[in-house]
């Protein structure tokens, strides 16, 4: 199941993006996410705040969150989309985590599952995303499930990260 999240989860949230970090530190990273820079306990507060944050949730307990909202980054406007849309019919996933414990079960498909139905019951047209250029995993998992890799453009996150970003879209 996945749902919105609440005030509760705060600390499953925080406990995820530490995981996943730590499991990186001592493997290999895919995300080229930095502890204390992305994600933060703030980030995940702030979206739990506005409502756009959401769990998977099993009977495990939560195996992973999401953010959902209209907000593009300007560095999506380098990008040549191609469902031509109003921002306010564009859904943008950002920062979707699945647990390493959890990771190779189908959780990332059932997030996406609802991500999918989601975006469409609430009116949008197309779910827009990406990815740092090393993510494997979600590089490959995307157009498996009916995402169009529409290009990669060059991001500065937080005046810190530097990172090319692949970009993938559907339509609804």
């Amino acid at each position: 199941m996945v749902r919105v999240a609440t005030i509760d989860d705060i600390l499953e949230i925080e406990k995820i993006y530490n995981e996943i970090l730590d499991y990186e530190e001592q493997t290999v990273s895919y995300t080229n996410w930095q502890k204390g820079i992305y994600p933060t306990v703030d980030y995940a507060r702030s979206a739990i705040d506005n409502n756009t944050m959401f769990v998977g949730e099993d009977e495990d307990g939560i195996y992973g969150c999401v953010v959902l909202n209209s907000i593009q980054p300007k560095e999506y406007d380098n990008i040549s989309w191609i469902t031509k849309a109003k921002p306010s019919e564009i859904m943008v996933i950002h920062t979707l985590c699945i647990r390493p414990s959890a990771s190779g079960k189908g959780k990332a498909k059932v997030m996406m599952e609802f991500i999918e139905k989601y975006s469409k019951e609430q009116g949008y047209k197309v779910i827009r995303l990406d990815t740092y250029e090393g993510n494997i995993p979600a590089a490959t998992l995307y157009p498996k499930i009916g995402y169009v890799y529409v290009g990669t453009t060059k991001f500065h996150f937080q005046n810190v990260i530097w990172e090319d970003l692949k970009c993938f879209e559907k339509s609804l």
